[in-house]
């Protein structure tokens, strides 16, 4: 009877050393560190909320910097841009930075607001680089940062950037070009504009809108011309792969979904999947597969949407996968480089 007891006080004392993970992130949690990240704008950095650090895992050397899509924000009151993503990278080590552009302007001016941004958290952080993290038309304006100064970037990610433009985007152009663009487009636009003022005066930041420079950025030839730009990263072929490591001494990654619908209850995966239908083959519903390609290309065929992809609507995302974890691997993968 002794011997039974002991063994199971043995057995109870190795669950909670070798199996920490299960135990210390639940059971124990409030005895774990607590660790902020930080909501930006042009102006300044403030916190944006805190978790419990439970381990090390995403603790990359740099900061991440996460840089939001069109008609994105950081956060307007509960409801976060990155959700679930921030949180779990802060609660396995890393140092994140939630940045705020216009939610609609074209990718110069977006970048311009990031380059800010970025020098900002420099400063703060007192970090000698950043890993650049964006989302859709974000993934422009860490390219333009990188472009403009490469030596205070150590990695660029693209999660479903339009490197190559959306068809999408091309036929909502085209429908401004027609006889009726100029009577339909502006009034169209000024209520887009409106919209993404209030955007970000709910998150506590007013920027210029400029929702049709914004479009033509995303249209196959406002890619192109942006890619002239900066070209580092993006594939010489078709549908290949780009350099990982560029000669600027920038690490480029990118990653996308090709499922527009995951999840009946999500009311967007059904505009997603009248979109898709623009775009010849794969796409997430609003960017070609062939188009996110960037740098190393990690993965082009999860079972993600373009909302999905930063766990939009408030979670309501697929079942087969969890668009979490790609952010805490490709942490990890940085991590590993000394990144």
């Amino acid at each position: 009877m002794k011997k039974k007891y002991l063994n199971a006080i043995v057995l109870t004392t190795g669950m909670l050393i070798s199996g920490g993970s299960v135990v210390h992130a639940g059971l124990f949690s409030f005895l774990s560190p607590k660790a902020s990240w930080q909501n930006c704008d042009v102006k300044s950095c403030s916190v944006g909320g805190s978790t419990n650090v439970t381990s090390s895992y995403a603790k990359t050397k740099y900061p991440i910097v996460l840089a939001h899509g069109m008609s994105g924000f950081s956060a307007v009151g509960p409801l976060q841009y990155w959700h679930g993503i921030t949180e779990d990278l802060v609660s396995n080590g890393a140092n994140v930075f939630v940045t705020q552009q216009a939610a609609f302007n074209s990718s110069e001016v977006r970048g311009e607001q990031l380059l800010l941004q970025t020098k900002q958290i420099l400063a703060i952080s007192g970090a000698e680089k950043v890993n650049l993290v964006g989302h859709s038309h974000g993934t422009h304006s860490i390219r333009y940062v990188a472009g403009l100064m490469p030596d205070k970037v150590a990695s660029v990610t693209a999660v479903a950037g339009p490197g190559k433009g959306s068809n999408v985007a091309d036929v909502v152009y085209d429908f401004t070009q027609s006889p009726v663009g100029p009577i339909a487009a502006p009034v169209i636009s000024a209520g887009v504009n409106a919209f993404g003022a209030l955007i970000g005066i709910g998150s506590g930041n007013y920027y210029d809108q400029d929702s049709l420079a914004g479009l033509w950025s995303l249209t196959t030839a406002g890619a192109a011309e942006f890619n002239q730009r900066f070209p580092a990263g993006i594939p010489m072929t078709a549908c290949g792969s780009g350099r990982e490591l560029e000669s600027n001494g920038v690490r480029y990654y990118s990653w996308t979904g090709i499922s527009p619908f995951t999840n009946a209850l999500d009311p967007f995966d059904y505009a997603l999947m009248a979109t898709s239908l623009l775009i010849p083959g794969d796409s997430d519903g609003l960017v070609p597969r062939c188009s996110s390609h960037l740098g190393t290309v990690i993965r082009d065929n999860y079972a993600f949407n373009h909302l999905d992809e930063v766990n939009q609507v408030l979670g309501l995302v697929g079942f087969l996968q969890n668009p979490v974890t790609p952010f805490r691997l490709q942490a990890n993968r940085l991590k590993n480089l000394n990144l």
